[in-house]
Formats: structure tokens, C-alpha cells, sequence
């Protein structure tokens, strides 16, 4: 009998389209509570998690990431890398802060967001929810931060909806095992485009079937395209935005 985790985590799909029903406040804590319990560095525990449930925040996020099903009735919460916390203890223990601006500090306080949102959206889809993250938060992350009311050595990493899905996405092949994982040394491939032949074609293949927007394409040729796009939004003023939050992040 197939392990019911693993085949969880090998069908995941991200869900843009949700029902008109809200997650109750047992369900979502019971999500949060597993995020709580994701590895994180130190034992610094240095995230926090915003729900935004206010139906104008949400409309606003929504014009930030120009994802319109943000403001659906799927539940909004935020990722946020916090050292805000972690120095307010420090400083009143009449201890030094500075390290808790450095680049070490900022990444480890995003890593434990995240892999605290990995175990929300594990929590998640076990209950038969479905979950799609938004990187597009950072479309601007400095009215993200001022909608929220972060404090100095706050960043908002990632968003995440968490709803019941309204449908269900064909499985898109991922890369062959091969391609990402190496023993020992980085490989040197010396023709990129010709060791993909195999993957562009399945690509062009499950473009091909899906139910909804289908189109010509391969992964070569979307890697490729992707270089020409402009910058979304606000994201090229990121690391201002860091050091205006208080991470010296020379």
C-alpha cells in the first residue's frame, strides 16, 4: 500500500480557483499549529505568520500580486521573516541587536518562514484543502509592509491561500530526478538544451492536454522567455526596501 504522506506530497497542485466557503477558525489554527512545528533555525522560531481576513486588505493585496482570486473566500496568510521579535527580547536583556540585521539573520528568519508555510500547505492539502503560494507579494513589498504594519527587521517573504478547491489542476511533470539531484560535484553538461530534449517534449505534451490554457510550449523555451520579461512591479527596489527595514545587507 503506497504511504499516504508521500503520495500527498507527489500530487501537489496549486488551486487558483476556490469555493464560496471559509476555512473555520479550528481548521486554520490546526494548519498554523502545524507551520509552528516546521524545523527552524536555532530554535529562534524567527517568523510570524499575518492572517488577513479584512476584505479591503485583501482586495489590496490582490491589486499588489494582480492575482483577482486573492480576495476569494480562500483564507490570505502572509510569511514573514521577523527578527523584530527576537531583538525586542535581546535589547531587553540588555543585550546587542546587530547581529539580528545581518544577511545570516535575514536568511535565516526566511528560511524558517518558509518551511513553516511548507508545513501549512502539507496540513493543508491532508484535510482535502487546496493551497497556492504567492511569490508575487513582492510585486511591492513595501506597501505589503505598510498594509501589515511591520516593524523595523520585519520582511514579508511569501503569501499562501488556503481554500477549498473549486477545481482540480492536471499534475505537471517536473524535471527528471537526474537533472536536480547530483552526488558529490555540480555535473558539467555540455549541450543543456539537447539533455532536456526528453522533458520538452513531455512539457509540450501536458501543455497540450490540460483542460485550461492550453499552448505550445517547453521548459527550454519558457526558461528562455522568462529572461525577457520586465521586472514585476516594485521587485527591483527589494534590497531598498530591506535596508529601509533595518538589515544591513552589505
Amino acid at each position: 500500500m503506497e504511504d499516504e504522506t508521500l503520495k500527498l506530497l507527489l500530487n501537489h497542485r496549486s488551486i487558483r480557483h476556490f469555493q464560496d466557503r471559509s476555512l473555520s477558525d479550528q481548521t486554520l489554527q490546526t494548519i498554523i499549529n502545524a507551520g509552528q512545528h516546521a524545523p527552524t533555525s536555532t530554535f529562534s522560531q524567527q517568523y510570524s505568520i499575518a492572517v488577513v481576513n479584512d476584505p479591503a486588505e485583501k482586495k489590496a493585496v490582490a491589486e499588489i500580486t494582480t492575482k483577482p482570486f486573492v480576495a476569494s473566500a480562500a483564507t490570505l496568510v502572509i510569511l514573514i521573516a521577523d527578527q523584530y521579535r527576537n531583538a525586542t527580547i535581546a535589547a531587553s536583556l540588555g543585550q546587542e541587536t546587530a547581529r539580528l540585521r545581518t544577511w545570516n539573520a535575514f536568511l535565516a528568519g526566511t528560511y524558517d518562514a518558509v518551511l513553516a508555510g511548507e508545513n501549512m500547505v502539507i496540513a493543508a492539502e491532508s484535510m482535502g484543502l487546496g493551497t497556492v503560494y504567492l511569490g508575487s507579494i513582492l510585486n511591492d513589498s513595501q506597501r505589503m509592509i505598510d498594509l501589515l504594519h511591520l516593524p523595523l527587521l520585519t520582511f514579508p517573504v511569501l503569501g499562501l491561500l488556503i481554500g477549498y478547491p473549486d477545481d482540480q489542476p492536471t499534475l505537471k511533470p517536473r524535471l527528471p530526478l537526474a537533472k536536480v539531484a547530483f552526488q558529490n560535484h555540480y555535473p558539467d553538461v555540455a549541450d543543456p538544451i539537447a539533455s532536456l530534449k526528453d522533458y520538452d517534449q513531455t512539457l509540450t505534451d501536458y501543455y497540450a492536454q490540460r483542460d485550461s490554457n492550453e499552448r505550445a510550449e517547453t521548459f527550454t523555451h519558457l526558461i528562455a522567455m522568462q529572461q525577457q520579461k520586465p521586472v514585476q512591479g516594485k521587485r527591483n527596489q527589494i534590497g531598498a526596501v530591506l535596508k529601509k527595514q533595518g538589515f544591513r545587507l552589505a
